[in-house]
């Protein structure tokens, strides 16, 4: 970090200049989940999905529908698990736009059940893969990941065929259940009205780590809230100490 010498300001591009740095990516993430486990007593349920946060910069695709050549608004995707009851934020990894939603699910999920214990998981179709559903399930975990319509129930993977035949044999209690996805995109609504949509940072890995802090103060948002209203307490573990 860019230290002051005593009675001197800082530059005001110091800010800048640390976001810029690789480096401090994996700290925020690490800082994301921790500032998320004083509530590991009251998250067991999980939503997997991902956002964008607008960047200055623009690109063109070509729209095939259309025939001619679109221009958008560049954007950081940022994927997360949320839990579902307090919108803390439990894992988050900051990627550019073209980053599939679907590898992103095992990590994040993987990193939430290392500090939490995991009832269940819910994810849009995007994310429904063998390997996604065996990995919830492996923790113990039920999968809550509607099939896409081409998907069929006799693939070699027994957990795939199960759970493709209680998503149609059982749709009500299946629909039931996946509503708590929804609080996936509540938790990235209050990011947003309360921190803005978009990064002012210019280069990737500052935009990246400028979408990180977004979520990082979120999850101090949630955290001054449940102290308020369920009693929490912010007590955060040491971190262990490198060999």
């Amino acid at each position: 970090m860019v230290m002051a010498s005593e009675g001197k300001t800082p530059h005001y591009n110091s800010i800048f200049n640390v976001l810029d740095k690789e480096s401090l990516t994996p700290i925020l993430e690490e800082l994301i989940t921790r500032s998320a486990m004083p509530l590991q007593a009251v998250e067991t349920g999980f939503a997997v999905d991902s956002t964008g946060f607008g960047t200055n910069r623009f690109y063109r695709h070509f729209i095939a529908k259309h025939g001619k050549e679109q221009v958008s608004r560049d954007y950081v995707k940022v994927h997360a698990s949320v839990g579902v009851k307090t919108h803390v934020i439990t894992a988050a990894v900051a990627t550019d736009r073209d980053t599939h939603d679907s590898p992103m699910l095992s990590p994040l999920v993987q990193t939430t059940a290392k500090h939490f214990q995991v009832s269940h998981v819910a994810a849009d179709k995007a994310y429904c893969s063998h390997k996604n559903l065996e990995l919830i399930e492996s923790l113990g975990a039920a999968a809550y990941v509607p099939f896409k319509v081409n998907a069929v129930g006799t693939s070699v993977s027994s957990t795939w065929n199960r759970l493709f035949h209680f998503f149609h044999l059982h749709r009500e209690e299946f629909v039931a259940a996946y509503h708590c996805r929804s609080n996936a995109e509540s938790a990235f609504s209050a990011i947003k009205r309360k921190f803005g949509d978009g990064v002012r940072s210019k280069t990737p890995i500052a935009q990246r780590n400028e979408a990180l802090l977004k979520v990082l103060c979120h999850n101090i948002v949630c955290l001054i809230h449940e102290m308020h209203e369920s009693g929490a307490v912010a007590v955060f573990p040491v971190a262990p100490a490198a060999p």
